[in-house]
């Protein structure tokens, strides 16, 4: 589907905005791992998140589902049935990665296949550290889906530093660690999301600038109530939107303020954007507010490597803002934007360059200089629901005629995001 996208005057409202899409995935997961019932209020209601509410019928769970709740009956420990077709993980990395780390504790065999874009990412980043605890994978010739999932009577816990900046990752050693009576232990030397952790309650250990996480069967997750916050990751590109447009003004109402996910606020703060955060609290230990942003006259400033793990899935609708911004945009430290959905730094780029923005491309990042000066421009996707919106904001601003190919990849995170727009734009 190609997508005419026409300029706004300004916006002007508020808005509740879907559940994050992390917290969604965990909370289905920890809901079908637990014995019992449980309930997931404000979930995701997206076609990733709905990847793994249909890897886990798979798996035998029962789970009941309207547009913003679901009702999931968990199996306890080890009574997951073997699926009778292979789990479909659809475009969805958060469902392949964390549900190995849980298939690799079973007693039966599945096989985990994805489409076409899901097909060319990394696994082995996952296959080698729960190799080490003993699961039998077997993937493509490329170390990428299909992968099958063996039963290995021999789960141990392990030690494991990690080699890659991936929640994920870490995510998948956790879980695997929570089949077994002794503590798997995971050594982080950058910080990554952590709502793994933070929803399971594990134990964390930060010291020297890392961080120890503690898993074992003691905090296999039992029956429980999850409210899932707005996701921030969605809340940016409406962030930026209300920044660049001229008298604009946005409330985003219960929006997550999770320290390893609020990079992207305090990025636009120190470029000069007017973001007031009020009514701050805490549900499932997961912090959440209120945010009230006003249009401002940005600044590009230098972004530190070390807050980039923190950004990784915002700097699509970053360099939107860094391009209205005075001053270049520079990103670096990056190269985990080329393993995402799409290969991102290639897509931006790509698309920017269409624009006539002065674009300068390298292996880790990107820089950007000049103003979108092209009309008329057909501008990609690449099938990548980040992209698709952050160019949908671009086009939003710019008041020049451009259409975006295959936008119907925003369903993937946020199916409503055109209808969430025309809410609260200036008429």
């Amino acid at each position: 589907m190609i997508q005419k996208i026409e300029k706004i005057s300004g916006i002007n409202g508020e808005l509740i905005l879907p559940g994050d899409k992390s917290i969604s995935h965990r909370a289905v997961m920890f809901s079908a791992m637990a014995n019992g019932k449980s309930v997931v209020n404000n979930y995701l209601n997206s076609e990733d998140v709905n990847s793994t509410i249909d890897c886990f019928r798979k798996l035998g769970c029962k789970i009941e589902q309207n547009e913003t709740d679901l009702t999931i009956f968990g199996k306890g420990i080890n009574g997951f049935t073997k699926p009778n077709s292979p789990l479909n993980a659809g475009n969805s990395g958060t469902t392949t990665r964390l549900i190995s780390g849980i298939l690799a504790a079973q007693n039966f065999e599945a096989t985990i296949i994805g489409d076409a874009s899901l097909s060319k990412r990394p696994m082995k980043r996952v296959v080698e550290p729960l190799s080490k605890m003993g699961a039998k994978i077997t993937t493509s010739e490329i170390g990428s889906l299909p992968m099958v999932i063996s039963h290995s009577k021999e789960l141990k816990a392990i030690e494991y530093n990690m080699q890659v900046d991936s929640a994920q990752v870490k995510s998948a050693i956790l879980l695997a660690g929570l089949h077994l009576e002794e503590e798997t232990i995971v050594i982080e030397h950058s910080r990554t999301r952590n709502h793994t952790e933070t929803l399971l309650g594990l134990k964390v250990e930060e010291f020297d600038g890392m961080r120890r996480i503690y898993s074992s069967v003691k905090n296999y997750p039992k029956p429980n109530l999850y409210i899932v916050p707005c996701d921030i990751s969605t809340a940016a590109f409406f962030i930026v939107l209300a920044l660049i447009s001229e008298n604009s003004k946005l409330i985003l109402k219960n929006v997550l303020l999770n320290e390893t996910r609020n990079g992207i606020i305090k990025i636009l703060q120190k470029m000069n954007g007017r973001i007031e955060i009020e009514n701050e609290k805490e549900n499932n230990g997961e912090k959440i507010a209120d945010l009230r942003i006003f249009s401002s006259k940005l600044k590009n400033i230098e972004i530190d490597d070390e807050i980039i793990p923190n950004i990784i899935d915002e700097i699509p609708i970053l360099s939107v803002a860094g391009l209205f911004a005075d001053g270049k945009f520079n990103i670096r430290n990056a190269k985990e934007l080329r393993f995402k959905e799409s290969d991102r730094i290639e897509a931006l780029c790509s698309n920017f360059k269409k624009l006539g923005v002065v674009t300068e491309e390298f292996d880790d990042g990107f820089s950007l200089s000049g103003n979108a000066i092209n009309v008329n421009v057909l501008l990609e996707s690449f099938k990548d629901h980040r992209i698709a919106m952050a160019f949908a904001v671009l086009g939003m601003l710019i008041g020049k005629e451009i259409s975006i190919n295959d936008f119907e990849s925003v369903a993937v995170s946020n199916p409503k995001f055109l209808d969430q727009i025309n809410s609260i734009k200036l008429a």
